[in-house]
């Protein structure tokens, strides 16, 4: 089983809740925060003293308060980690049941577990801990069936980019210009184009406004 574990949830009840989980397990120690900032400086520390957390159990969204963060919600943390650190395993402890969200967090950030936050949320989230202990993944049960109806839908971070601005009432000219100033490709006029007209097929939508509604119902922005 792990050794060192990694709490992070801005609620206390979800930490003791989630504590009592690992304690249930025997995990040799467990650390808690209640901020992003504090996670990704703690998991730094730990590989820096040779002594490297083995998972991460976060929540993805923070409350904000009076002090600044860095990473303010639990998907920023994510994404820093996944790329910095591939190794450290991650389960996704959340509300969250937005079938093509959680797909899209597998698919990007290689997390390897996520549990809704439910009445069997624990029981599920201690399931979840000895699977990703034994290299599997784990998934609650109440989505995993909607995800096993969406598995034909490509999502790129791109396609959530260029989404997350038609959302914003931005034009397709200004789109393309905004993707040029941060080089993000393709940016070109034509490309933008194609690529909005093959999501509004892949999502039977007849217009950009259809588009947008859809795109936020599957909880991909």
């Amino acid at each position: 089983m792990f050794k060192k574990v990694l709490i992070s949830d801005d609620l206390d009840s979800v930490n003791h809740g989630v504590q009592a989980v690992t304690t249930s397990l025997d995990i040799a120690e467990v650390e808690q925060v209640q901020y992003c900032d504090d996670a990704y400086l703690k998991i730094k520390k730990g590989i820096n003293d040779e002594a490297p957390f083995e998972l991460l159990i976060t929540d993805l969204s923070f409350k904000s308060d009076h002090r600044a963060q860095t990473y303010t919600s639990g998907e920023a943390l994510i994404k820093v980690l996944s790329k910095e650190h591939p190794e450290l395993k991650i389960i996704v402890y959340s509300i969250e049941d937005r079938p093509l969200k959680v797909r899209y967090f597998f698919d990007n950030y290689n997390i390897r577990g996520f549990v809704c936050k439910s009445r069997r949320g624990m029981n599920e989230l201690k399931e979840a801990i000895k699977s990703v202990y034994a290299g599997r993944h784990y998934l609650s049960p109440q989505i995993q069936s909607s995800l096993n109806h969406q598995a034909d839908l490509e999502i790129e971070e791109y396609d959530i980019e260029l989404l997350r601005k038609l959302a914003a009432g931005k034009s397709q000219e200004e789109i393309s210009h905004e993707f040029k100033q941060h080089a993000i490709a393709p940016s070109s006029l034509s490309s933008i184009e194609k690529r909005l007209n093959k999501l509004r097929i892949q999502f039977r939508a007849n217009n950009a406004i259809q588009l947008v509604a859809v795109a936020k119902d599957l909880g991909i922005i």
